[in-house]
């Protein structure tokens, strides 16, 4: 049996992976400890720490763009509807999404995957382009070979997203899937709910934010991988089929976003997948 390093993230469906309750003959994942999962992104697109890992899907179009030698398994590990995600002051005059035109909002890092999600709605759905923004940012791309475009400028060291905020230092904010609470926030869209119901009608999917992707030098145990984590639980969407409308107008975005020079097409997505994986 082969044993390979990795970084999960506990949902419903990979907690019986992480405690050890499922196996394979071929293969066993030792899991790192990752209480913020999306720590394990950078080390992995930059040292190729582990062998098997979760990966925001922003992260990995950036590392493919720059060649990094991962290869995407088809299944989806986090999926969710955005719209709740961005906030503003309670006081403030922003009524809605399209009131962000011209507007200070922060976010954790450009390439967040939240962020480049809402970012494709406002510009589909509301008018508002990524460049009509002033973005605010507080860290680095996990791809080092990656920069942000002109309009969006880093906020000083230090300096705490919410509180700047709080202040007026901001005017929104884009949260990861552990949004604030105070009673001086309220989301930007009026009705979250039901404007992640209306993008599902519009495109027929719910976004993904994490994938998973497996070194290319260990791409022979993909399929073992796969197993492991099919009997885990079920994943929030699986096969090639059923992740391309998603992973298309996340591609889509990124470009429009200047997050990658150019989209990857259906062969370069699963390129060093072996064929009898669907």
């Amino acid at each position: 049996m082969t044993t390979l390093s990795a970084a999960i993230g506990r949902y419903p469906h990979t907690a019986a992976l992480l405690d050890g309750e499922v196996h394979d003959p071929e293969v066993a994942l030792d899991c790192a400890a990752f209480p913020n999962i999306s720590r394990a992104f950078a080390p992995m697109v930059r040292e190729g720490r582990f062998e098997v890992s979760e990966m925001a899907i922003a992260t990995w179009l950036q590392a493919w763009a720059h060649g990094k030698p991962l290869v995407l398994l088809p299944r989806v590990l986090a999926a969710r509807l955005q719209e709740g995600s961005v906030f503003c002051r309670a006081d403030s005059a922003i009524r809605g999404p399209e009131n962000l035109a011209g507007k200070r909002v922060g976010v954790r890092a450009y390439s967040q995957t939240t962020g480049l999600w809402l970012r494709g709605i406002l510009q589909d759905a509301h008018g508002v382009a990524p460049e009509h923004v002033h973005w605010v940012t507080f860290e680095d791309p996990h791809v080092a070979e990656c920069q942000d475009p002109p309009f969006a400028t880093r906020a000083p060291a230090g300096h705490d997203m919410v509180k700047m905020l709080e202040a007026g230092e901001l005017d929104a904010i884009i949260s990861g899937a552990e949004p604030p609470t105070a009673e001086w926030l309220r989301p930007v869209f009026p009705d979250a709910v039901a404007a992640g119901a209306a993008f599902i009608r519009r495109h027929g999917f719910t976004p993904i934010n994490h994938l998973l992707v497996i070194r290319a030098d260990r791409v022979a145990h993909a399929a073992a991988v796969l197993r492991l984590l099919d009997a885990a639980g079920e994943a929030p969407q699986r096969g090639r089929v059923a992740m391309m409308p998603a992973i298309a107008f996340a591609a889509h975005h990124a470009v429009r976003q200047g997050l990658i020079p150019r989209a990857p097409t259906p062969q370069e997505i699963w390129a060093g997948l072996p064929p009898d994986i669907a």
